[in-house]
Protein backbone atom coordinates (compact mmCIF):
# COMPACT_ATOMS: atom_id res chain seq x y z
CA UNK A 1 0.00 0.00 0.00
CA UNK A 2 1.82 3.12 -1.21
CA UNK A 3 1.39 6.12 1.03
CA UNK A 4 2.08 9.83 0.63
CA UNK A 5 4.89 10.15 -1.94
CA UNK A 6 5.54 13.90 -1.70
CA UNK A 7 9.25 14.66 -1.02
CA UNK A 8 8.75 16.71 2.14
CA UNK A 9 10.07 16.46 5.68
CA UNK A 10 8.09 14.05 7.83
CA UNK A 11 10.00 14.78 11.03
CA UNK A 12 7.75 15.00 14.08
CA UNK A 13 7.99 14.61 17.83
CA UNK A 14 6.77 11.35 19.31
CA UNK A 15 3.79 13.19 20.75
CA UNK A 16 2.83 14.71 17.38
CA UNK A 17 3.17 11.41 15.52
CA UNK A 18 1.19 9.35 18.01
CA UNK A 19 -1.51 12.01 18.27
CA UNK A 20 -1.90 12.08 14.49
CA UNK A 21 -1.78 8.38 13.60
CA UNK A 22 -2.77 6.28 16.65
CA UNK A 23 -6.38 6.33 17.83
CA UNK A 24 -8.74 4.46 20.13
CA UNK A 25 -9.59 1.07 18.63
CA UNK A 26 -6.67 1.08 16.18
CA UNK A 27 -4.93 -2.05 14.91
CA UNK A 28 -1.29 -1.40 15.79
CA UNK A 29 1.54 -3.40 14.23
CA UNK A 30 4.69 -3.60 16.35
CA UNK A 31 8.13 -4.11 14.84
CA UNK A 32 11.30 -5.43 16.43
CA UNK A 33 11.47 -8.60 18.47
CA UNK A 34 12.49 -9.91 21.87
CA UNK A 35 15.29 -7.62 23.12
CA UNK A 36 16.06 -5.92 19.81
CA UNK A 37 14.80 -2.72 18.20
CA UNK A 38 11.43 -2.33 19.93
CA UNK A 39 9.99 1.19 19.46
CA UNK A 40 9.74 1.92 23.18
CA UNK A 41 9.71 5.73 22.92
CA UNK A 42 6.57 5.55 20.78
CA UNK A 43 4.98 2.93 23.05
CA UNK A 44 5.57 5.16 26.08
CA UNK A 45 3.84 8.01 24.27
CA UNK A 46 0.80 5.83 23.54
CA UNK A 47 0.65 4.90 27.23
CA UNK A 48 0.94 8.53 28.34
CA UNK A 49 -1.90 9.46 25.99
CA UNK A 50 -3.99 6.48 27.21
CA UNK A 51 -5.10 5.37 23.73
CA UNK A 52 -7.35 2.39 24.42
CA UNK A 53 -9.05 -0.67 22.92
CA UNK A 54 -6.05 -1.43 20.74
CA UNK A 55 -5.50 -4.58 18.72
CA UNK A 56 -1.78 -5.34 18.73
CA UNK A 57 -0.29 -7.50 15.98
CA UNK A 58 3.19 -8.83 15.23
CA UNK A 59 5.35 -11.93 15.03
CA UNK A 60 7.20 -11.81 18.33
CA UNK A 61 5.29 -9.50 20.65
CA UNK A 62 7.80 -8.42 23.26
CA UNK A 63 8.18 -5.79 25.98
CA UNK A 64 6.65 -3.16 23.68
CA UNK A 65 3.40 -5.13 23.65
CA UNK A 66 3.64 -6.04 27.34
CA UNK A 67 3.81 -2.39 28.41
CA UNK A 68 0.66 -1.60 26.40
CA UNK A 69 -1.15 -4.60 27.88
CA UNK A 70 0.04 -3.81 31.41
CA UNK A 71 -1.31 -0.27 31.02
CA UNK A 72 -4.74 -1.72 30.19
CA UNK A 73 -4.83 -0.39 26.64
CA UNK A 74 -5.07 -3.65 24.63
CA UNK A 75 -8.28 -5.57 24.05
CA UNK A 76 -6.84 -8.07 21.57
CA UNK A 77 -3.54 -9.51 20.31
CA UNK A 78 -2.85 -11.40 17.11
CA UNK A 79 0.65 -12.80 16.93
CA UNK A 80 3.17 -15.57 17.17
CA UNK A 81 4.32 -15.32 20.77
CA UNK A 82 4.89 -13.06 23.74
CA UNK A 83 8.30 -13.41 25.37
CA UNK A 84 11.64 -11.84 26.24
CA UNK A 85 13.81 -14.85 25.40
CA UNK A 86 16.31 -15.43 28.23
CA UNK A 87 14.32 -13.10 30.50
CA UNK A 88 11.16 -15.19 30.32
CA UNK A 89 7.58 -14.69 29.27
CA UNK A 90 5.78 -11.36 29.00
CA UNK A 91 3.98 -11.46 32.32
CA UNK A 92 1.32 -8.77 31.78
CA UNK A 93 0.40 -10.46 28.51
CA UNK A 94 0.10 -13.89 30.12
CA UNK A 95 -1.90 -12.59 33.06
CA UNK A 96 -4.34 -10.72 30.80
CA UNK A 97 -5.02 -13.93 28.83
CA UNK A 98 -5.40 -16.04 31.98
CA UNK A 99 -7.81 -13.54 33.52
CA UNK A 100 -9.83 -13.22 30.31
CA UNK A 101 -9.42 -9.46 30.04
CA UNK A 102 -7.73 -9.68 26.63
CA UNK A 103 -8.36 -11.82 23.56
CA UNK A 104 -5.45 -13.70 22.00
CA UNK A 105 -5.45 -15.12 18.49
CA UNK A 106 -2.46 -17.44 17.96
CA UNK A 107 -0.52 -17.73 14.72
CA UNK A 108 2.89 -19.07 13.85
CA UNK A 109 5.48 -16.43 13.01
CA UNK A 110 5.26 -17.46 9.37
CA UNK A 111 1.48 -17.27 9.64
CA UNK A 112 1.66 -13.62 10.71
CA UNK A 113 4.22 -12.86 8.01
CA UNK A 114 2.00 -14.54 5.39
CA UNK A 115 -0.92 -12.35 6.41
CA UNK A 116 1.23 -9.23 6.15
CA UNK A 117 2.51 -10.31 2.74
CA UNK A 118 -1.08 -10.61 1.54
CA UNK A 119 -1.77 -7.17 2.97
CA UNK A 120 1.20 -5.53 1.27
CA UNK A 121 0.30 -7.06 -2.11
CA UNK A 122 -3.38 -6.15 -1.87
CA UNK A 123 -4.46 -9.81 -1.85
CA UNK A 124 -7.43 -11.02 0.22
CA UNK A 125 -5.53 -13.98 1.64
CA UNK A 126 -2.27 -15.91 1.47
CA UNK A 127 -1.89 -19.70 1.09
CA UNK A 128 0.55 -21.44 3.43
CA UNK A 129 1.33 -24.81 4.98
CA UNK A 130 2.40 -23.23 8.24
CA UNK A 131 0.20 -24.15 11.22
CA UNK A 132 -1.11 -27.32 9.55
CA UNK A 133 -1.31 -30.09 12.14
CA UNK A 134 -1.15 -27.67 15.08
CA UNK A 135 -3.80 -26.86 17.66
CA UNK A 136 -3.81 -23.27 16.38
CA UNK A 137 -6.40 -24.56 13.92
CA UNK A 138 -8.77 -25.46 16.75
CA UNK A 139 -9.29 -21.75 17.43
CA UNK A 140 -11.45 -19.46 15.34
CA UNK A 141 -11.30 -15.68 15.28
CA UNK A 142 -13.46 -14.11 17.98
CA UNK A 143 -13.99 -10.96 15.91
CA UNK A 144 -15.04 -12.53 12.58
CA UNK A 145 -15.70 -16.19 13.44
CA UNK A 146 -13.28 -17.27 10.71
CA UNK A 147 -9.55 -17.36 11.35
CA UNK A 148 -8.60 -19.44 8.31
CA UNK A 149 -9.91 -21.56 5.45
CA UNK A 150 -8.62 -25.07 4.77
CA UNK A 151 -8.79 -26.05 1.08
CA UNK A 152 -7.48 -28.66 -1.35
CA UNK A 153 -4.58 -27.72 -3.59
CA UNK A 154 -6.29 -27.54 -7.02
CA UNK A 155 -3.07 -28.74 -8.72
CA UNK A 156 -2.37 -31.56 -6.30
CA UNK A 157 -5.53 -33.38 -5.17
CA UNK A 158 -5.40 -34.57 -1.58
CA UNK A 159 -2.91 -31.92 -0.46
CA UNK A 160 -4.38 -29.49 2.05
CA UNK A 161 -3.51 -25.77 2.03
CA UNK A 162 -4.28 -23.16 4.65
CA UNK A 163 -5.61 -19.76 3.56
CA UNK A 164 -4.95 -16.92 6.00
CA UNK A 165 -6.70 -13.52 5.70
CA UNK A 166 -4.71 -10.42 4.78
CA UNK A 167 -3.54 -8.20 7.62
CA UNK A 168 -3.41 -4.43 7.11
CA UNK A 169 -2.76 -2.62 10.41
CA UNK A 170 -4.01 0.94 10.84
CA UNK A 171 -0.52 1.96 11.88
CA UNK A 172 2.89 0.29 12.01
CA UNK A 173 5.33 1.36 14.72
CA UNK A 174 8.98 0.46 14.26
CA UNK A 175 12.42 1.60 15.44
CA UNK A 176 15.40 1.85 13.09
CA UNK A 177 18.99 2.98 13.22
CA UNK A 178 18.79 5.72 10.58
CA UNK A 179 16.21 7.73 8.63
CA UNK A 180 16.36 10.79 6.48
CA UNK A 181 13.75 13.58 6.87
CA UNK A 182 11.70 12.18 3.97
CA UNK A 183 11.34 8.79 5.64
CA UNK A 184 13.89 6.58 3.90
CA UNK A 185 14.72 3.96 6.52
CA UNK A 186 17.97 2.06 7.14
CA UNK A 187 17.69 -0.93 9.48
CA UNK A 188 20.94 -2.60 10.48
CA UNK A 189 21.12 -6.21 11.63
CA UNK A 190 18.00 -8.38 11.68
CA UNK A 191 14.93 -7.10 9.85
CA UNK A 192 12.35 -9.31 11.57
CA UNK A 193 8.95 -8.67 9.89
CA UNK A 194 9.31 -4.89 9.85
CA UNK A 195 9.52 -4.41 6.08
CA UNK A 196 6.39 -6.45 5.37
CA UNK A 197 4.61 -4.80 8.30
CA UNK A 198 5.30 -1.30 7.03
CA UNK A 199 4.33 -2.14 3.46
CA UNK A 200 1.03 -3.64 4.64
CA UNK A 201 0.06 -0.89 7.10
CA UNK A 202 -2.09 2.11 6.28
CA UNK A 203 0.28 4.47 8.13
CA UNK A 204 3.77 4.13 9.58
CA UNK A 205 5.66 5.88 12.37
CA UNK A 206 9.41 5.26 12.48
CA UNK A 207 11.53 6.27 15.45
CA UNK A 208 15.26 6.24 14.81
CA UNK A 209 18.60 6.68 16.49
CA UNK A 210 19.56 9.50 14.16
CA UNK A 211 18.23 11.48 11.22
CA UNK A 212 20.80 11.76 8.43
CA UNK A 213 20.76 13.87 5.24
CA UNK A 214 18.96 12.41 2.24
CA UNK A 215 22.17 12.82 0.23
CA UNK A 216 23.94 10.42 2.57
CA UNK A 217 21.14 7.85 2.21
CA UNK A 218 21.33 8.08 -1.59
CA UNK A 219 25.10 7.54 -1.62
CA UNK A 220 24.49 4.00 -0.35
CA UNK A 221 20.97 3.42 -1.61
CA UNK A 222 20.99 -0.39 -1.43
CA UNK A 223 21.03 -0.14 2.36
CA UNK A 224 17.60 1.51 2.39
CA UNK A 225 15.22 -1.18 3.64
CA UNK A 226 12.05 0.93 3.50
CA UNK A 227 11.60 3.81 1.01
CA UNK A 228 10.01 7.08 2.02
CA UNK A 229 6.68 6.50 0.26
CA UNK A 230 5.69 3.97 2.97
CA UNK A 231 6.50 6.26 5.91
CA UNK A 232 4.28 8.98 7.39
CA UNK A 233 6.27 10.19 10.39
CA UNK A 234 9.94 10.17 11.44
CA UNK A 235 10.82 10.63 15.11
CA UNK A 236 14.47 11.10 16.09
CA UNK A 237 15.04 9.54 19.49
CA UNK A 238 18.48 8.29 20.51
CA UNK A 239 18.17 5.15 22.65
CA UNK A 240 14.54 5.01 21.54
CA UNK A 241 14.51 1.21 21.80
CA UNK A 242 15.67 1.09 25.44
CA UNK A 243 15.69 -1.26 27.31
CA UNK A 244 15.98 -3.33 24.11
CA UNK A 245 19.01 -2.83 21.88
CA UNK A 246 19.81 -1.31 18.50
CA UNK A 247 22.51 -3.16 16.54
CA UNK A 248 25.73 -1.16 16.09
CA UNK A 249 24.45 1.54 18.46
CA UNK A 250 23.92 -0.07 21.87
CA UNK A 251 23.14 -3.40 23.49
CA UNK A 252 20.02 -4.26 25.46
CA UNK A 253 19.97 -3.18 29.10
CA UNK A 254 20.12 -6.39 31.15
CA UNK A 255 19.53 -4.62 34.46
CA UNK A 256 16.47 -2.70 33.33
CA UNK A 257 14.89 -5.66 31.54
CA UNK A 258 15.28 -7.66 34.77
CA UNK A 259 13.80 -4.76 36.72
CA UNK A 260 10.85 -4.56 34.36
CA UNK A 261 10.27 -8.32 34.57
CA UNK A 262 10.31 -8.17 38.37
CA UNK A 263 7.48 -5.65 38.47
CA UNK A 264 5.59 -7.24 35.55
CA UNK A 265 5.67 -10.62 37.29
CA UNK A 266 4.35 -9.12 40.52
CA UNK A 267 1.66 -7.06 38.78
CA UNK A 268 -0.88 -4.97 40.66
CA UNK A 269 0.42 -1.93 42.55
CA UNK A 270 4.05 -2.89 41.94
CA UNK A 271 3.54 -2.70 38.16
CA UNK A 272 1.49 0.49 38.46
CA UNK A 273 4.40 2.01 40.41
CA UNK A 274 6.78 1.07 37.60
CA UNK A 275 4.54 2.77 35.01
CA UNK A 276 4.17 5.84 37.22
CA UNK A 277 7.91 6.29 37.72
CA UNK A 278 9.17 5.46 34.25
CA UNK A 279 6.28 6.47 31.97
CA UNK A 280 3.57 8.68 33.46
CA UNK A 281 5.85 10.87 35.59
CA UNK A 282 8.43 11.13 32.81
CA UNK A 283 8.01 14.29 30.76
CA UNK A 284 9.32 12.54 27.65
CA UNK A 285 11.59 9.63 26.69
CA UNK A 286 14.76 11.56 27.51
CA UNK A 287 13.39 11.97 31.02
CA UNK A 288 12.68 8.23 31.13
CA UNK A 289 16.29 7.52 30.11
CA UNK A 290 17.55 9.71 32.95
CA UNK A 291 15.34 7.81 35.37
CA UNK A 292 16.64 4.50 33.98
CA UNK A 293 20.29 5.39 34.61
CA UNK A 294 21.11 8.34 32.42
CA UNK A 295 24.52 8.89 30.86
CA UNK A 296 26.24 6.16 32.87
CA UNK A 297 23.74 3.56 31.65
CA UNK A 298 23.93 4.75 28.04
CA UNK A 299 27.73 4.72 28.04
CA UNK A 300 27.76 1.20 29.47
CA UNK A 301 25.41 -0.09 26.77
CA UNK A 302 27.47 1.54 24.01
CA UNK A 303 30.68 0.01 25.36
CA UNK A 304 29.04 -3.41 25.57
CA UNK A 305 27.91 -3.19 21.98
CA UNK A 306 31.35 -2.10 20.73
CA UNK A 307 32.95 -5.01 22.56
CA UNK A 308 30.65 -7.39 20.68
CA UNK A 309 31.35 -6.00 17.20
Amino acid sequence: MAKDSSPISKVMTAKEAVEKFVFDGAVVGLGGQNVGRCAMALVHEIVRRQIRNLTVVGCNLSINMDVLVGAGLVRRCEGGTGNLEYFGTTFCFRRAIEQGVMEMEDYSHLGVLSRLMAGEMGLPFMPTKSMLGSDMLTQQAASTGKKYELVDNPWKPGERVLLLPALQPDVAIIHAQKCDPMGNVVIEGFLCHDVELVRAAKHTIVSCEEIVPTEKIRMDGERTNIPYLYVDAVVEQPFGAHPTGAYRYYDYDIDHVKLYQKFAREGGKAYDDYLKKYVFDAENFDDYLDRAGGFRMMNSLIKRMKAML
